[in-house]
């Protein structure tokens, strides 16, 4: 059977300060679309419109992966000093999240991916939160923070998990979707307790015809996400082929 094709939208590694490193954490979700059935479609910044527009058109499901920070301009908001932006991403990952919702392709985004999937809804960011974002890794086995993630009973992430209600996660991030900025059509299905309130740490679709689900954790870390995470993939790739078969069917 023929795997399903999956955009997975990255940061460019141009630029950043140790291109090593960023090209290891790209190559984390590539793994991961492919070990769970998937052929993997990269895409930055520096994707050309006819790339980008070809890489649309075949896409079977769109991953959404980590990165800097969205610009608050696009949830209204001025921007804090701690802020770090990255605009190209930011066009990037509009233009496959618009691209996706249209064709109804199922949707996974990770750590930023799920912030992006709550500003493009309508939805607005936390810009800083304390004790979330772990020090830059440096290889493979290097440590994590983690966090408790309590899952909503009756959501799909729920089913996805098996019915696991409290999960450990690591932490790379520092800002943070809470119960106030959730963008309208979506839910929360994951919360990390903070000393700033709730955090929503995972959020799904309300419609039951679309593939959409968001964490903030990082899934494609094996070393230091639990078991069950690996339902996620396999779950979204299933959609994803499932997706692609219509126009497989002669």
């Amino acid at each position: 059977m023929e795997r399903p094709r999956i955009v997975v939208t990255l940061a460019n590694p141009e630029g950043k300060s140790d291109v090593a490193i960023a090209e290891d954490k790209n190559e984390r979700y590539l793994e991961a679309v492919e070990r769970h059935g998937g052929q993997p479609i990269p895409l930055d910044e520096r994707a050309s419109e006819a790339q980008r527009r070809t890489a649309f058109e075949e896409m079977d499901g769109l991953v959404l992966s980590g990165g800097e920070d969205i610009d608050p301009a696009r949830y209204g908001q001025p921007r804090d000093s701690r802020t770090l932006v990255d605009p190209g991403r930011d066009v990037l990952d509009e233009e496959s999240f618009r691209a996706a919702a249209a064709r109804s392709v199922p949707i996974f985004g990770i750590c930023r991916g799920l912030q992006a999937i709550n500003v493009f809804s309508g939805g607005r960011l936390v810009q800083h939160v304390d004790e979330h974002a772990s020090r830059p890794y440096r290889g493979r086995a290097s440590a994590a923070a983690r966090h408790l993630l309590r899952v909503v009973p009756g959501s799909k992430l729920s089913s996805l998990l098996g019915g696991a209600d409290r999960l450990e996660v690591n932490s790379f991030h520092h800002q943070a979707v809470d119960r106030d900025g959730l963008a309208p059509g979506l839910r929360a299905s994951g919360i990390a307790p903070h000393d700033q309130g709730d955090l929503v740490e995972a959020l799904e679709g309300m419609s039951q015809d679309r593939w959409l689900l968001g964490v903030q954790c990082h899934p494609e870390r094996t070393e230091s996400s639990p078991e069950e995470f690996g339902r996620l993939w396999d779950a979204f790739i299933a959609a994803a082929r499932e997706a692609r078969a219509p126009s497989a069917t002669p």
